[in-house]
C-alpha cells in the first residue's frame, strides 16, 4: 500500500509536474487537466480538456497518465482517461464583433506556389477534425478558392435584427462541403479584371469580414494574395490574428520570397505560426522549407507532395476530397492543418491574451 491517502487530492499533487508530451507544459499549468476522481475499487478517472481539434499523442498521454498515478499509488487498479475537446482561440474577431476564435493568414512570398490549395485544404482539414471553419478569398486579383470548392452559388444578403433594434443587412456565405466562403469571384464575371488601388481593396475585405454573417467559428482561414502588400497591413488592423502560415516550394527562387513574406508579417505583428513546403518531390526538390524555417526559426509545419491527384481534384472543384477520401496526399494535408492548430495552441499556452475590445 502506499504511504499517501487515495484521495482527490493527493491524486491531483501527483500529476502537478507531469508534462503533456506535445505541448511540454505541465498539465496542471497549461489547463488540460479538469479532474481526477477516484472510484470504489481501486479505479481513477482522469478528465482531459484538449485545446486543439486534432492532437496526435493522445495514446502516449494516457500511459504517461497511468503510469504516473499506478506508480505513486500502487491500489490503484485501473485508470480511465476521458477526453473532451474545446479549442482555444485569440477571439480574433472580437475587434470587428465576429464570433470567431481564430483567424489564419495563408500567405506565400510569390505566386505558382499552390498557396490557394493549402489555404483551401487546411480549411477542410481542420472542419474534418471536427471544427467549425470558414474560408475568405482574399487575393482578389486572382480570386480562385470558388473553382477549387466548386462552388459558382453567390452569396444572399439577409436582413437581421441589431443589438439596438436597427434593422441590419449582412451578407450570407456561400457553403461548399460544409465549409463557409467568400470570395470577391463571387461578385465579378468569370473574365472581368479587378483594377483596384489600396483603399477599394481595403473596404473590399472589410467588408468580407465584418459584413458576412459567419456564425461563431473556430478557424477563419484567409488566403491572402502572392508578395507583400495592402491586405497584410489591412488584416493587422482589423484583426487580432492567430497568427499566419507561409507557403513555398523546395526551390532556392521560392525560398528566397517566402523569406520576404515572414519579414513581412513580422512587421506588422502578425506572428507566423509556421512555413509550409508545397510540391515536394522529384521535380522542385526536398527538404528546402524545413531548412529555412530552422534558419528563420519559425515552426515547420510539413511538407506536402507534389502528386497528379491534387491537381486533378483542385481541377474539378472537389479539394475536400483530398481530406475526406484516403489518398496518397490525405495524410500529409491532414498533418500540415493538424500542426497548424497545435501551434495557435501552443502560442495561446505560452502567451494567455486577454480577450479584444468589441467594436459597436
Amino acid at each position: 500500500m502506499s504511504n499517501t491517502e487515495f484521495t482527490e487530492a493527493n491524486l491531483l499533487k501527483s500529476l502537478t509536474d507531469l508534462k503533456d508530451p506535445v505541448f511540454g507544459k505541465p498539465l496542471t499549468e497549461s489547463g488540460l487537466l479538469k479532474s481526477v476522481q477516484p472510484g470504489d475499487s481501486g479505479q481513477v478517472t482522469v478528465r482531459i480538456e484538449l485545446p486543439v481539434p486534432s492532437y496526435p499523442l493522445q495514446s502516449e498521454l494516457t500511459e504517461s497518465i497511468s503510469g504516473t498515478l499506478q506508480k505513486a499509488f500502487p491500489e490503484c487498479q485501473s485508470v480511465n482517461v476521458e477526453y473532451s475537446t474545446n479549442i482555444r482561440g485569440k477571439q480574433s474577431g472580437g475587434r470587428l464583433g465576429l464570433k470567431v476564435k481564430n483567424v489564419i493568414a495563408v500567405g506565400a512570398g510569390k505566386g505558382g506556389v499552390g498557396k490557394s490549395t493549402v489555404a483551401a485544404s487546411l480549411a477542410y482539414g481542420l472542419k474534418q477534425f471536427g471544427a467549425k471553419v470558414g474560408l475568405v478569398d482574399a487575393d482578389v486579383y486572382g480570386p480562385s478558392i470558388p473553382h477549387l470548392v466548386g462552388t459558382s452559388e453567390k452569396p444572399m444578403a439577409q436582413e437581421f435584427q441589431g443589438r439596438d433594434g436597427q434593422t441590419l443587412t449582412r451578407i450570407i456565405p456561400v457553403e461548399a462541403d460544409g465549409l463557409k466562403v467568400m470570395s470577391m469571384a463571387f461578385f465579378v464575371e468569370p473574365d472581368q479584371a479587378v483594377i483596384w488601388r489600396g483603399p477599394m481593396l481595403h473596404k473590399a475585405i472589410t467588408q468580407f469580414l465584418q459584413d458576412t454573417e459567419w456564425g461563431e467559428l473556430d478557424y477563419l482561414i484567409i488566403d491572402m494574395p502572392p508578395g507583400t502588400g495592402d491586405v497584410s497591413l489591412t488584416l493587422s488592423q482589423l484583426l487580432e490574428l492567430a497568427g499566419a502560415v507561409v507557403v513555398c516550394t523546395p526551390q532556392q527562387v521560392a525560398l528566397l520570397d517566402a523569406v520576404k513574406a515572414v519579414q513581412m508579417f513580422r512587421q506588422v505583428k502578425i506572428p507566423v505560426l509556421g512555413i509550409v513546403e508545397n510540391m515536394s518531390g522529384e521535380i522542385f526538390g526536398r527538404g528546402g522549407a524545413k531548412a529555412r524555417g530552422e534558419e528563420l526559426q519559425i515552426p515547420f509545419l510539413g511538407e506536402i507532395p507534389m502528386n497528379a491527384e491534387i491537381r486533378e481534384k483542385s481541377d474539378a472543384g472537389q479539394i475536400s476530397h483530398l481530406v475526406t477520401e484516403e489518398l496518397a496526399s490525405t495524410e500529409p494535408l491532414l498533418k500540415v492543418a493538424e500542426a497548424t492548430a497545435i501551434e495557435i495552441a501552443r502560442e495561446l499556452l505560452e502567451n494567455p491574451t486577454k480577450p479584444a475590445m468589441e467594436i459597436l
